[in-house]
């Protein structure tokens, strides 16, 4: 498994630490004048929250999360690749005793753990382009209610996915656009 270094953890204990992606075209990492902006807008709700990264690929925006004083992030990813990645970037920011990682997918990752009655504060979910993932995965997120009262989903999207206004008591308080890639944010 060859991989390059072409992400950073941007502020925080960890910042400046490099992260690792995968080569190749199956992961889609968050860039990082994305995720500078993103944070920025949720630097009030960052520190003790419980983060859920879903669709994680690298890792980056839970790494991020617990760099800036979340208390604990959960990465779900079904590559195997991705696991390992995300473990080596844990491990390399020394981030591991905050997190857990869930090699398995998004729908039976969300229904086991709302079996667990597990919720979050944020959720940041970053499905594969072009999929029509969004909404079916707010859908699910809704039906597994594990989203605090007063939480935050973050979606980042293609500017060609469609995605919807609300979804049960999901609203889409605001919207950015960085060339082809949107950023929705949803409030429980």
């Amino acid at each position: 498994m060859e991989e390059n270094v072409i992400l950073r953890v941007i502020s925080g204990s960890a910042k400046g630490h490099k992260l690792k992606t995968i080569n190749g075209f199956s992961t889609r990492p968050t860039t990082d004048r994305v995720k500078e902006s993103v944070f920025n807008i949720l630097a009030g709700v960052i520190a003790k929250s419980r983060v859920l990264d879903l669709y994680s690929g690298t890792g980056s925006l839970g790494i991020e999360s617990l760099s800036r004083g979340a208390d604990f992030a959960l990465f779900v990813d079904k590559s195997r690749e991705c696991f390992m990645t995300i473990k080596q970037n844990l491990s390399h920011t020394k981030l591991s005793e905050k997190s857990s990682i869930m090699n398995m997918d998004v729908f039976v990752a969300l229904d086991k753990l709302s079996k667990e009655n597990r919720k979050f504060d944020i959720i940041f979910l970053d499905p594969p382009y072009n999929k029509n993932l969004v909404e079916e995965t707010l859908k699910c997120l809704v039906e597994n209610d594990i989203i605090e009262q007063d939480g935050i989903v973050i979606v980042e999207h293609d500017l060609k996915d469609e995605v919807p206004q609300e979804v049960e008591h999901f609203k889409k308080i605001r919207h950015q656009k960085y060339g082809d890639t949107i950023i929705s944010f949803y409030e429980a």
